[in-house]
């Protein structure tokens, strides 16, 4: 898809019916579907927000922008995520929050960053955090300026993230869970799981 195509797309995304968790679920470890919204609740999460930014690559074909976290003694150690953190005591709500972290991680003017819409939440147990996802547009590539969280930015054409043949599962060991079969995205031949790609499967469904 050009972006010039999805430009034309936004009346509708910012006004079609999100999948919600059911889109969501699509691609959630089983480890996330035991959590309904009153244990979510009762475990009190922090509050946090993350931005899937589109642009036109240099041939004008729409693309969206991940990172790969640096690594750190921490549960999203080199993970593979969107820009975002968590709500500071200066963001008056979370949008604010998503632009302010997009900003800083890396280096995307919030003044330049239309935003569609907003996306339904996702907890993530490890760590607790109950993130909100928006997603936004500009009008040309970005220059990155990446900060110390930032190990390096992936750009992924939506055409990959629409087809169905990049959707596949893996076997993983991680620090909360043990020999557990994923879903997945393979993107870039990154395996793009968990929020991320909870976050990607509703986007998909929206987009289609």
């Amino acid at each position: 898809m050009n972006f010039f195509d999805l430009k034309n797309k936004i009346a509708a995304l910012q006004t079609n019916t999100l999948g919600g968790l059911e889109a969501q679920f699509r691609l959630a470890p089983k480890m996330r579907r035991q959590y309904d919204a009153a244990s979510i609740q009762a475990n009190n999460p922090r509050k946090a927000a993350v931005l899937a930014l589109f642009y036109p690559d240099t041939e004008g074909k729409a693309c969206f922008l991940l990172i790969q976290r640096a690594r750190y003694n921490g549960t999203h150690s080199a993970q593979i995520s969107f820009p975002g953190g968590k709500i500071d005591k200066s963001d008056k709500n979370l949008k604010k929050a998503a632009l302010r972290e997009t900003f800083e991680e890396v280096g995307v003017l919030e003044s330049s960053i239309n935003i569609i819409r907003e996306l339904t939440d996702v907890y993530i147990p490890p760590s607790n955090f109950l993130v909100t996802p928006f997603i936004g547009f500009v009008d040309k590539r970005p220059v990155f300026d990446l900060n110390y969280e930032v190990d390096k930015v992936i750009e992924v054409l939506l055409s990959d993230l629409l087809n169905d043949s990049n959707i596949t599962s893996i076997n993983m060991s991680t620090s909360y869970m043990d020999n557990v079969n994923i879903p997945c995205f393979k993107l870039n031949d990154y395996i793009v799981w968990g929020a991320t790609g909870m976050i990607l499967s509703e986007i998909k469904e929206l987009l289609k």
